[in-house]
């Protein structure tokens, strides 16, 4: 039996959009930075930002049928990700930076905690049960990343660099819908949320905890 069967609007929704723009935003930094990885010429570095900022949340939208889609809703997103990835690139070329694979970590791990919180939220105040609405949330902090890196021609990471990903999202939605059983105040609830899920993926890497895998000979 779920634990929440219907429940109201957590989070005021001037307080969702400024988390979703944080979110988009981080998730838009991490496919700037693994486009830029990959020597991508101006369109694909805004095609690899678009598809990590916005691939998760378009797939929780359309599996819940809520429309708009969230950035179509909120076009000041796309100007915002457009300016971000030219921003983005000046900066890189001028500085002649070469963007490693752990400066990724970092817009990574914070996009992960945000989306677990904002789209957990969201389908609880759609009226969805508290596991599918937990799934939600792994659904939009997980997929853009995945896209992500499939467009670089990676394996995504989300799947199979064995250090929990995935799992850290599932497990931070639960998180947010058990404080919110225990009346906690909506911001808390998503501090701690976005905490605990952001800071247990960058221990995990840098402690190289891992997930079993297969053992070959």
């Amino acid at each position: 039996m779920d634990l929440l069967p219907t429940l109201p609007q957590l989070l005021e929704p001037k307080l969702r959009l400024l988390l979703e723009a944080a979110a988009t935003l981080a998730f838009a930094l991490s496919g700037v930075i693994e486009a830029a990885r990959k020597r991508l010429d101006a369109v694909g570095v805004c095609v690899v930002a678009f598809a990590a900022a916005f691939g998760g949340g378009t797939l929780r939208d359309l599996l819940l049928d809520h429309r708009p889609f969230f950035w179509i809703g909120q076009i000041k997103y796309l100007w915002a990700l457009l300016a971000l990835c030219a921003l983005a690139v000046a900066f890189m070329q001028q500085r002649h930076l070469a963007p490693t694979e752990r400066a990724i970590l970092w817009p990574d791990a914070l996009g992960l905690g945000l989306f677990t919180a904002v789209g957990t939220d969201l389908a609880l105040s759609l009226g969805q049960p508290a596991l599918v609405a937990v799934l939600m949330g792994v659904v939009t902090a997980t997929f853009g990343g995945v896209i992500r890196d499939i467009l670089c021609n990676e394996i995504p990471r989300a799947l199979a660099d064995h250090r929990p990903y995935a799992l850290w999202s599932f497990a931070g939605g639960w998180l947010f819908v058990g404080l919110t059983q225990l009346r906690w105040a909506p911001e808390l609830a998503l501090t701690a949320t976005v905490l605990a899920t952001a800071g247990a993926r960058l221990l995990s890497v840098y402690r190289n905890w891992t997930l079993p895998g297969w053992r070959c000979r």
